[in-house]
């Protein structure tokens, strides 16, 4: 239900949290933002992140411990791109693989020539990795993602079981993907989280995809609002945002209401009783 202020009021089992991530810098962040041209070098192909990405990543994972949202996160999806899963391993990941820490690790030592520690399963939520939010597909090599058996090498702990071919078939070299075949993807990797039982997700994903994917939202908004929704994300920041089911796309039942009358009884409210006394009220 909308108000003339402009506030919304739906039942809670009919919203999901969802906390979206730009992944962290990348080479491909560097070298492109020189010369553009070198977004078609092979040299880029699924760029992993730099020195400094690796700083913004371990500046987010601080923040989220902070706050108490690593306590909240339920499910982890990344887009299965190396600089995405590492973004998404170092910030919601468990600490550095010590001795004596019998876990599958969510990432290997020195993966992307990082001279990163593994980095542990250890009390972590699960990690998914999911085709429907990559980045802009085609022609950039910095978009094209390895094998996914090389993955599994890398990351052990993230789940692939939803990618369904080993190779790359989606990235073409010669064919962009349009605008708005992101933002139809965007809307239909969406529709995919209600799907999901959790509550409240962290996606790591890309700027593309997370710009043409949110313009889609926020026309019934005001400006400022609309504003705050579509901008460009920054590497490494992670907007919060709540998502509402108005279709009824979801089919779990609340949680948390509670249908009362338990034991049953009498439970005329007093409001309607003096309007059944005034003979206002009809019975039904």
């Amino acid at each position: 239900m909308d108000t003339a202020a402009g506030q919304s009021l739906y039942p809670l089992h009919r919203s999901k949290t969802i906390h979206l991530v730009r992944h962290a810098q990348g080479f491909h962040n560097v070298e492109g933002d020189k010369n553009y041209e070198a977004y078609l070098s092979y040299d880029l192909l699924d760029a992993s992140l730099t020195p400094l990405g690796w700083k913004q990543v371990d500046n987010l994972r601080e923040h989220v411990k902070r706050s108490g949202l690593s306590k909240r996160i339920e499910l982890v999806i990344a887009s299965p791109l190396l600089r995405t899963m590492q973004t998404a391993v170092g910030v919601f990941g468990g600490e550095a693989v010590s001795d004596g820490i019998n876990s599958t690790p969510l990432m290997n030592e020195n993966v992307g020539d990082s001279g990163r520690l593994a980095i542990s399963s250890l009390n972590s939520p699960p990690f998914i990795a999911v085709e429907l939010c990559r980045e802009h597909l085609g022609v950039h090599p910095c978009d094209k993602r390895r094998s996914i058996n090389e993955y599994r090498n890398m990351f052990p702990a993230i789940d692939f079981s939803l990618i369904e071919s080993d190779e790359d078939i989606l990235w073409k070299p010669d064919i962009r993907e349009k605008n708005e075949e992101v933002a139809a993807r965007g809307l239909k990797f969406l529709e995919w989280l209600w799907t999901r039982k959790e509550k409240e997700i962290a996606v790591v994903t890309h700027s593309g995809f997370l710009f043409h994917t949110l313009s889609a939202f926020g026309n019934d908004c005001h400006p400022t609002v609309k504003n705050e929704i579509c901008t460009h994300f920054a590497n490494c920041e992670l907007r919060s945002v709540v998502i509402i089911d108005r279709g009824k796309i979801g089919s779990d039942e609340s949680t948390t209401n509670f249908p009362g009358k338990i034991p049953d009884g009498l439970d005329l409210p007093s409001d309607v009783a003096d309007e059944k006394l005034s003979g206002n009220v009809t019975e039904k």
